[in-house]
């Protein structure tokens, strides 16, 4: 018995606080346990008496009384004969109260407490040496100096006392628990973690809100509170005369409930038996019948062939917007209408019933999880664009991210009728049409120019790559700036961010192109370092998704040195207000690098070497769409050819060995015999009687 072991070894102090009168004691020992029984209780309450506590200097405390007890407390002593995983919760409040606390050597206490610095500790299987260190810890009646000093070590460390193991686990938790997005910046691992920010909490976020402690009542809204507290209170009295009959009601109420289950009961039990009595008396065919059913049902399953009522809507209008995400948790930010279409970046984690186009299916590329998590919403554009006339019919195409339906930057209904106005009645022409604005960007709250922002998420090294890339592409060493390269001008106007834009789908086809040698630049740059270690120079720390962000902001490039107009339209109103107009742009792009000749005969060219020379170096190129160029056209054609002369010199020779083919000669002719002659066989006799 525990309680036992510590009264005995507190004991000694009696003789040191003794009172005058025998039947009282100065000191107070007041034990707190869980359940306790009144057998238990009378068993320590002898136990006090037999070590030579006075009746009342001992006693129990409730449970609900334990607040107070480590209130009014001078120390607290704490005694488990067993090892324990967590923590004590109680030496935790004593602590925080600035009270010295006293407690064997277990591991998960000695973890979280020095002997002597912040709390006191004796040996488990000795507890004769709690007696020592009471009468070390108590000096004249009360708690020592030594022992405050402890008490107010200990309140200090409480206060951070289990805030790295909470982070640690948290981190555990969110990493093998919490399936985020690929697109999604993950939280840093428990090795990752720096110590700083483990080893307390970060108090000084609640600073700002201790105000809330101390209302001002001038307010008016704590005005309006307090007349809605009064108010309350008023039809609570007015009601409490009516509180017997609502309490009958209530009981009606629940009888009536119980009824209606019973009916409901009644009606299921009733309709099971009516199905098995279906199925007992249903008469049995053959298994030729049956099979011959299943086929028949076949054929005319695959004979209908329904489309869904969206992806018909979808097929009379001009433009589809396709939303591209990765597992269930992005499903809420997905919209339904005819206007959207989903686009699942893996086989796992598509919705039901819903007409979603499975990325992974038209792109293999997309089943390596590595290149799905840095490509991002790029996958979806490079699985679209692959043999695109098979899925996509609308002479425009579209896309917006779940994160900017998340942060409710996305098209209202205003918005989609005026971009659908526009692209119907051509009113930009061939144009660029983006909703998410990277001024209006939680990243970007010093307002920064293009290439700024793209240096603060990409760890400054967002040009060096795209310069390095360039070079990779077009094969010539540009010794000057990008920003000369490459000029995006900071002209008060804005760009966009989250891709979430509208494009015609033939411009769409030419920033594919385009983005598919960018991409392999990127990938041959930084593959081999990345892939090793999961660091890149565009992330201070390990990244799966890596250049993701500088893909993001490409189409902005793309489209400003392609000589596109760039409209920006506002998500709420619809409003279109076109930025860096054309007619300021010029001397400012790069178009040799973006036009549609200069890129188609980079694509064949690459094509041709894939084709003709089967290199068997790594290269992502062949794996992010279409292998086309016309040598391969010819070569089809050639082959077509080969096979209709093919089929028909067979056709000749079978006819020339049909002609050739050896024949019988007669042996003799039969000569039919003449029908034998009869004679008058019709002369008739009369004969007289």
């Amino acid at each position: 018995m525990e309680e036992a072991l510590v009264l005995q070894a507190v004991s000694p102090l009696l003789r040191r606080y003794h009172s005058e009168n025998s039947a009282q004691s100065e000191l107070k020992v007041k034990i707190f346990t869980g359940n306790i029984t009144e057998k238990h209780r009378m068993a320590l309450e002898s136990v006090a008496l037999s070590v030579g506590f006075p009746r009342g200097a001992a006693e129990h405390v409730a449970a609900e009384d334990k607040d107070i007890l480590l209130r009014t407390a001078d120390l607290v002593i704490y005694y488990s004969c067993l090892e324990e995983q967590l923590f004590p919760s109680v030496l935790v409040e004593a602590m925080s109260l600035e009270k010295l606390v006293i407690a064997p050597d277990l591991g998960i206490i000695r973890k979280h407490i020095d002997d002597g610095v912040n709390g006191l500790l004796f040996p488990r299987k000795n507890v004769g040496m709690l007696a020592q260190v009471l009468l070390q810890a108590v000096s004249n009646g009360k708690v020592s100096i030594s022992g405050q000093k402890i008490a107010s070590a200990g309140k200090a460390h409480a206060k951070n006392l289990m805030a790295s193991e909470t982070i640690e686990g948290y981190a555990v938790l969110l990493e093998n628990v919490v399936k985020f997005p690929t697109d999604a910046l993950h939280p840093l691992t428990v090795d990752e973690i720096p110590l700083a920010l483990k080893k307390e909490w970060k108090w000084h976020l609640f600073e700002d809100v201790k105000h809330l402690h101390h209302m001002n009542t001038s307010l008016s809204s704590y005005k309006i509170l307090k007349k809605l507290e009064q108010e309350w209170h008023r039809n609570q009295m007015e009601n409490s005369s009516l509180s017997t009959t609502k309490i009958s009601d209530t009981f009606s109420a629940i009888a009536w409930e119980e009824q209606r289950a019973n009916e409901v009961m009644d009606i299921k039990r009733k309709m099971e038996e009516d199905e098995l009595k279906d199925r007992n008396d249903q008469p049995h065919g053959t298994w030729e019948e049956v099979y011959r059913n299943v086929k028949r049902v076949d054929r005319l399953k695959n004979e209908l062939h329904e489309r869904d009522d969206k992806e018909l809507e979808r097929t009379g209008q001009p433009l589809c917007i396709y939303e591209p995400f990765f597992g269930e948790g992005t499903w809420p930010f997905l919209h339904q209408s005819s206007l959207y279409r989903g686009v699942g970046l893996s086989s796992k984690g598509r919705r039901p019933g819903a007409d979603d186009i499975d990325a992974s299916s038209r792109l293999p590329l997309l089943n390596n999880v590595y290149y799905r998590d840095i490509l991002g919403e790029f996958g979806a554009f490079f699985a679209l664009a692959n043999r695109i006339d098979r899925i996509h019919k609308n002479s425009w195409i579209g896309f917006q991210s779940w994160r900017g339906t998340a942060r409710k930057a996305n098209l209202s209904n205003n918005a989609e009728f005026a971009i659908l106005e526009a692209v119907q009645s051509q009113k930009h022409g061939d144009s660029f049409y983006f909703w998410v604005r990277m001024d209006q960007d939680p990243r970007n709250h010093t307002y920064k120019d293009f290439w700024s922002f793209c240096d603060a998420i990409n760890a400054g090294n967002c040009r060096l790559a795209v310069l390095e890339a360039f070079q990779r592409m077009y094969g010539v060493h540009l010794d000057h700036d990008l920003d000369s390269l490459l000029h995006m001008p900071n002209d008060g106007d804005t760009w966009s961010v989250m891709q979430s834009w509208v494009l015609p789908t033939r411009s769409f086809l030419e920033f594919v192109m385009f983005s598919r040698m960018f991409v392999d630049a990127l990938d041959a740059q930084m593959y081999d370092k990345h892939h090793q270690t999961g660091h890149c120079i565009l992330s201070l720390h390990k990244d799966r998704h890596c250049y993701s962000r500088v893909l993001e902001l490409i189409v902005n490039v793309w489209a400003f040195h392609s000589a596109r107009r760039m409209v920006y339209v506002n998500p709420q109103t619809g409003a279109m207000q076109e930025q860096h107009h054309l007619s300021g742009r010029r001397g400012q792009m790069s178009v040799q690098f973006f036009s549609y000749t200069t890129l188609k005969s980079m694509d064949e060219e690459l094509a041709e070497e894939f084709d003709l020379d089967h290199p068997d170096r790594r290269w992502l190129w062949p794996q992010t769409g279409e292998v086309f160029w016309q040598g391969l056209y010819q070569r089809e054609r050639i082959m077509r050819q080969q096979e209709k002369e093919r089929r028909k010199q067979q056709s000749r020779e079978k006819i020339q060995r049909i002609k050739n083919r050896a024949r019988q000669k007669t042996l003799g002719k039969y000569i039919k015999p003449p029908p034998d002659d009869t004679g008058g066989s019709n002369d008739t006799t009369s004969v007289d009687l």
